[in-house]
């Protein structure tokens, strides 16, 4: 199965043309304000609002052989630990190896923010490169996923 953690994932159609493609069942996942597919193999989970109610919902179910796309590292991390595969939407994969370190940057970033009022900021635009790599990515994984 593939869970998308929907809210500002600028990569769902992408999940859904690949997912389908491998007739994968989607799981798209947010709090609200998201157009349901009409795809069988997606459903929309909308959950209620609250901090992280999408995430727990997400790594509640995400276990060996799902994928599980998103940008939010805490959920990446407990995904990981639960043994699904992780993607982040430019395509880098988080896994054991590097989720410690890529968990300890994000809070150390975090706490720089919170130090400086003055240097915030949101990172890098989503490119039409970071699509590629992401729809590559995903490719591979899904093979990854059948084979094993």
């Amino acid at each position: 199965m593939i869970y998308v953690d929907a809210d500002a994932c600028p990569v769902k159609a992408e999940v859904e043309k690949v997912g389908t493609r491998h007739g994968v069942k989607m799981f798209i996942v947010s709090n609200g304000g998201l157009r349901p597919s009409q795809n069988p193999l997606v459903e929309t989970v909308i959950v209620p609002d609250g901090p992280d109610i999408a995430d727990i919902w997400i790594a509640d179910r995400a276990t060996v052989g799902d994928v599980v796309i998103t940008g939010d590292i805490p959920l990446a991390a407990k995904c990981v630990e639960g043994g699904a595969k992780v993607l982040k939407h430019n395509g880098e994969a988080l896994m054991q190896a590097n989720i410690g370190n890529i968990l300890a940057t994000r809070d150390l970033m975090a706490d720089i923010r919170a130090a400086d009022p003055f240097r915030q900021g949101g990172g890098k635009a989503f490119s039409k490169a970071d699509k590629s790599r992401f729809l590559d990515a995903l490719e591979r994984e899904l093979r990854s996923v059948k084979r094993a």
